[in-house]
């Protein structure tokens, strides 16, 4: 797999049939080891082990209707009130982040009104923190840490 931008993590990783699983920590089960699935787990981990997010308060590809078409956020992480606080939109390290990706995260928000989001494809981050009276968001560094 290819070298992400992330801290390293220790991940359960099986191989049947020359076929590659990860385990996912939030789904508790392997999942295919897909280049985007590769940053997804990189950004779980990173949101449990270095920003201190509860496992329990993260869903993974939940479902939403947008327009009446069936979609799926890559991470989801709630807020102790059960309302969404972040939303991560995962890309393969080989696919560039563009305004088309931040369209598609944006058009999630709408719906979800989170008040971070990231977008990344595990080399190239964006953090975004909304600012809902200006209808915008504003670049961070990094993600806040765990503080609800």
């Amino acid at each position: 797999m290819h070298l992400l931008n992330l801290p390293t993590y220790k991940f359960k990783i099986k191989n049947t049939k020359n076929k590659y699983t990860i385990f996912d920590i939030v789904r508790k089960k392997y999942v295919s080891l897909t280049p985007e699935e590769w940053v997804r787990q990189h950004l779980i981990h990173y949101l449990v082990e270095e920003k201190k997010y509860p496992v329990s308060l993260i869903a993974i590809e939940k479902q939403l209707t947008i327009n009446n078409l069936t979609k799926r956020t890559d991470i989801l992480v709630f807020n102790l009130e059960g309302t969404p606080e972040i939303i991560v939109e995962c890309k393969a390290p080989s696919i560039k982040i563009t305004q088309h990706t931040f369209d598609q995260i944006a058009r999630y928000n709408l719906k979800l009104n989170a008040n971070y989001l990231i977008v990344s494809n595990g080399l190239k981050h964006y953090y975004c923190k909304m600012d809902f009276l200006k209808k915008e968001y504003v670049f961070l560094d990094t993600i806040p840490n765990y503080n609800f």
